[in-house]
């Protein structure tokens, strides 16, 4: 038979839960995905912004070209100092890294969100979101590789 009585002491509360929970968001991975969904809404919120506030007066793809520069530029250091802990190095040239690699992406929105918004029809930020669930698989790659990789160990 399997012992199941608790390893605590009477009156101490288990703390296995909490120690698992904490185990986990310092975990690489947990901290890249809440980085990028900080990442993703930041951009939301950007080309929201931008939709409503060019109304019709500028192509969508210039808004979708602008709300990734400048969320690029407000999530680097988040990326560059929490999630992949880099230092050492220039961080222009960990930008442009990471600009070179969210460049793809960029690329992908504005060769998909013509045929799911002009020809499949659909409302723009509804297509943004699926181009977008389909990148943090890929970007973690290529950032773990490439962009934050240790370049003293190579």
């Amino acid at each position: 038979m399997v012992d199941l009585r608790s390893r605590t002491k009477r009156g101490e509360e288990a703390s296995f839960g909490w120690r698992a929970l904490i185990a986990a968001l310092g975990a690489h991975r947990i901290t890249y995905l809440l980085a990028g969904a900080m990442t993703a809404v930041v951009y939301y919120v950007l080309l929201g912004l931008a939709l409503l506030a060019a109304e019709d007066a500028a192509p969508y793809l210039v808004l979708v070209v602008a709300s990734h520069f400048v969320t690029v530029v407000i999530v680097y250091p988040a990326y560059r100092l929490i999630v992949f802990r880099v230092s050492g190095e220039s961080w222009l040239t960990g930008y442009l890294r990471f600009y070179a690699v969210g460049l793809t992406f960029l690329g992908a929105s504005l060769a998909g969100l013509p045929l799911l918004v002009e020809i499949v029809g659909m409302p723009l930020m509804l297509a943004q979101g699926l181009i977008i669930l389909a990148s943090p698989p890929l970007s973690y790659l290529a950032h773990r590789t490439w962009t934050f990789r240790d370049r003293a160990n190579v």
